[in-house]
């Protein structure tokens, strides 16, 4: 396993390699703001245009949840639960506008609408880049696959908020890219609310560490690093039939509080807390199946 984590909390622009955006693809994104507001207190924004983690920093437009709440306080009212995908499966570029999603005026996340049922409920972590072409060819010379070529983002008319790629390492763990325009990534991190973490549950941690590492040694191994994403085996956690994925984490002050808020939302407990070396975790879904994990440290 290979962790340690990246020490600011407010962000300008990210060296490649380093996480700077998730989104999730969801079937109700509307149902998807109500448990999200209801766990992180996270307000939102609706911006057109096409792909994932649009949002060049506007000021949000006011909460449908509870604006502010903490971890574990009373949610909002859940909507029914909708089945959804395990971690794995491949997601696709979103191709309904983005909502995304703010905690103290700073964009955390995007939530976009599936363009197709059968496409996967899935968060989905995205690595900067200078250059996402240039990196999917890095990642298909070292076995690695395209999963959705480079794609400029933003509405039409409008200043490029960035280009983004999703990719496949060669254990088809897919992760996406983001070449920042007008919108670099995450204008807040590692606080409670926030991405904390991506994890990549791997058959072959050693090859992984190889693969990783070739693509973004900088960010992992270079001088001063300190990457807030790790590596570990997949039966670490998960039964041996689930795919290498990697795991989007947020951060929470209170593991037990955050747990007792994903149920009363309507969202299940997949992994009951356990110690890692970079913190205690839980691996929750939401109330329409998109796993992610809860840090805290």
């Amino acid at each position: 396993m290979a962790e340690n984590r990246a020490s600011a909390d407010t962000e300008g622009a990210y060296p490649e390699g380093v996480p700077c955006w998730v989104d999730a693809q969801l079937p109700d994104v509307a149902a998807g703001r109500r448990f999200y507001a209801g766990l992180f207190g996270w307000s939102f924004l609706d911006r057109p245009g096409k792909g994932p983690g649009e949002g060049p920093g506007e000021r949000p437009a006011g909460s449908p949840g509870d604006e502010g709440r903490t971890p574990g306080e009373t949610p909002g009212q859940p909507p029914g639960e909708t089945p959804g995908q395990t971690p794995g499966e491949t997601p696709a570029l979103g191709t309904g506008g983005p909502v995304l999603a703010y905690l103290d005026g700073a964009p955390v996340a995007a939530l976009t609408h599936k363009a197709d049922g059968r496409l996967p409920t899935v968060w989905t972590v995205y690595f900067a880049t200078p250059d996402a072409e240039a990196l999917l060819g890095r990642i298909r010379a070292a076995g690695g696959q395209t999963v959705a070529p480079a794609t400029p983002v933003g509405a039409p008319g409008a200043a490029a908020l960035g280009t983004a790629a999703l990719a496949a390492d060669p254990e088809g763990a897919v992760f996406g890219l983001w070449q920042p325009g007008t919108h670099p990534g995450f204008g807040r991190r590692h606080r409670p609310g926030t991405f904390g973490w991506a994890e990549l549950y791997a058959r072959d941690t050693e090859a992984a560490n190889a693969f990783y590492a070739g693509l973004f040694h900088d960010a992992l191994f270079g001088p001063g690093a300190e990457p807030d994403f790790g590596r570990a085996a997949l039966t670490e956690v998960f039964p041996a039939e689930m795919p290498p994925h990697f795991l989007v984490h947020f951060r929470v002050a209170d593991v037990a509080a955050a747990l007792a808020g994903v149920t009363r939302l309507g969202g299940r407990v997949r992994v009951a807390p356990f110690e890692a070396s970079y913190g205690t975790v839980a691996v929750v879904s939401d109330d329409q199946g998109a796993w992610f994990g809860l840090l805290q440290r």
